[in-house]
């Protein structure tokens, strides 16, 4: 009984660090999204329409970042949209990461290196989904012979 909670908690270690490598990408949406509901609300909105605003912000959100570094020129501005969306996927890697290892080592100094070491894996991650998302377009194959 002891080996089975022991690998039901290894496949539970291991699906909860999928879903943060998976979702890692939507940490800058759920934020903004999050903020617009509670500035809504704020402002006398009500809960639902505080809900439909903050829905409404999370997906633009989404929507143009990818958008934004497909068709930006600069490389720079590429950089601080990919910037803005890793960030948040570091930092929410970096206190998962702090969650799990606080629980499983009892020296402080362990505790960060591990949680900054996923931080780190989580915005590599971040960045690649962010760049896969805002994929190259096919070339037109104008010029080209056909053979």
């Amino acid at each position: 009984m002891i080996i089975l909670a022991i690998l039901v908690a290894i496949a539970a270690i291991g699906i909860l660090c999928w879903l943060l490598f998976t979702l890692a990408v939507f940490a800058l949406p759920t934020y903004v999204g999050l903020t617009a509901i509670t500035w809504a609300h704020s402002l006398g909105a009500g809960m639902p329409g505080a809900i439909l605003f903050g829905a409404a912000a999370g997906a633009i959100t989404f929507a143009f970042g990818p958008l934004l570094i497909t068709m930006a020129r600069p490389m720079w501005l590429k950089l601080i949209v990919s910037a803005a969306f890793v960030a948040p996927a570091a930092v929410a890697g970096f206190h998962a990461t702090h969650g799990i290892v606080k629980h499983l080592m009892p020296s402080d100094g362990w505790q960060i290196t591990f949680s900054v070491i996923g931080g780190v894996a989580v915005g590599i991650t971040a960045f690649v989904r962010v760049a896969g998302m805002a994929a190259l377009p096919a070339p037109s194959g104008r010029g080209l012979a056909r053979v």
